[in-house]
């Protein structure tokens, strides 16, 4: 007798490997959805896309969603929007780390780190510059181009235009190092404030040179801020020069005051001591002619010529005889003398 057989269904291995291979069927189709689809996005407002079609410049895409091949058909690079202002601060000018841990340990034992962040002026002055440049992306097709050697290439544009701009100054015209000269220049006070001018006005003179020997870097500058300072130990140095100025000046103007007040003492004593002898000189003539009005008197009257020789010889013995001792010779004969008699009081002849 004949029996119909089941057929025997599939064993736990088979169906192992039926689920294996439709789980890896469901995986490669979703990646190849994905990568089928990954350039498909959407463009911020402030961006646009650079499409490379196999590495070739194919296309610019504003914002909104783009449609594009996946790679490596095609690639797309985000770039700024033209009405998007990038700040970008340059770290070129900046005193490296290792430079500032050494001045802050006061170790100068390294020549390699002794200028750096430091521009030499036109006057053999130091300054430091601390420069941010603001700009657009003009040109996305050069901008990709150049890639990661645009902001390398801007660094040096504006340290070499920092260096020239510095080299053509003294340092009083790059920033204020001497209050005391404020106000006295104003020729130099103009050339301070065309200081950022001019640096803007070299590193866009250097973009276009590039963009006309066939390298744009796809930018244009919009502004440039420069914040001049001078190094620590300078502005030390000049804290302690503009010291000693106003302690010198506060010196000179109270041995100022004091010569002042010692010269109005030393005339009011001169007017006094004037005013004294003045007055002392009067006294004595008025005393002199006092003394002499007498003899004056008799001099001048002619009517008597005896008068004045008794006079005279009434007042010779008093005038003889607080005298020690007196010889008188007579101008007309000396031969005879008169003496002073003791005990007497008038002259008599010997």
């Amino acid at each position: 007798m004949s029996e119909h057989q089941p057929k025997s269904s599939a064993g736990p291995w088979t169906q192992s490997i039926r689920l294996a291979f439709y789980a890896l069927l469901g995986l490669t189709l979703l990646a190849a959805a994905s990568w089928l689809f990954s350039n498909i996005r959407q463009i911020p407002a402030d961006s646009r896309a650079v499409v490379l079609h196999f590495g070739a410049q194919q296309r610019i895409a504003e914002p909104g969603l783009l449609l594009s091949w996946p790679k490596p058909i095609d690639d797309v690079v985000m770039v700024p929007a033209p009405d998007r202002v990038i700040e970008h601060r340059v770290s070129a000018l900046l005193r490296s780390p290792n430079a500032l841990n050494a001045d802050m340990r006061d170790d100068n034992s390294s020549d390699a780190l002794a200028g750096s962040g430091y521009l030499l002026t036109g006057d053999a002055g130091v300054v430091q510059l601390d420069i941010s440049v603001f700009y657009r992306v003009n040109s996305p097709m050069d901008y990709v181009l150049q890639g990661e050697h645009v902001i390398p290439a801007l660094d040096r544009l504006v340290e070499r235009a920092a260096v020239a701009v510095c080299a053509a100054r003294d340092l009083d015209t790059i920033l204020v190092a001497r209050p005391e000269m404020i106000g006295n220049d104003m020729n130099v006070a103009k050339l301070r404030e065309r200081l950022r001018a001019d640096v803007q006005h070299n590193v866009e003179q250097n973009l276009q040179r590039l963009a006309q020997s066939g390298s744009s870097l796809g930018i244009t500058l919009e502004r440039v801020t420069v914040q001049s300072t001078l190094p620590a130990s300078t502005v030390t140095a000049f804290n302690a020069v503009l010291t000693a100025s106003q302690k010198a000046s506060q010196a000179i103007a109270t041995a100022n005051t004091d010569a002042s007040l010692i010269r109005q003492k030393s005339t009011q004593l001169a007017d006094r001591t004037r005013q004294t002898a003045q007055a002392q000189a009067q006294e004595k003539v008025a005393k002199a002619q006092s003394d002499t009005a007498m003899v004056a008197r008799l001099a001048n009257t002619p009517h008597d010529p005896d008068l004045l020789p008794r006079v005279y010889r009434e007042r010779i013995a008093a005038i003889l005889a607080q005298a020690e001792s007196v010889i008188t010779v007579s101008p007309q004969d000396d031969a005879n003398l008169i003496l002073q008699a003791a005990g007497q009081k008038e002259p008599s002849q010997k």
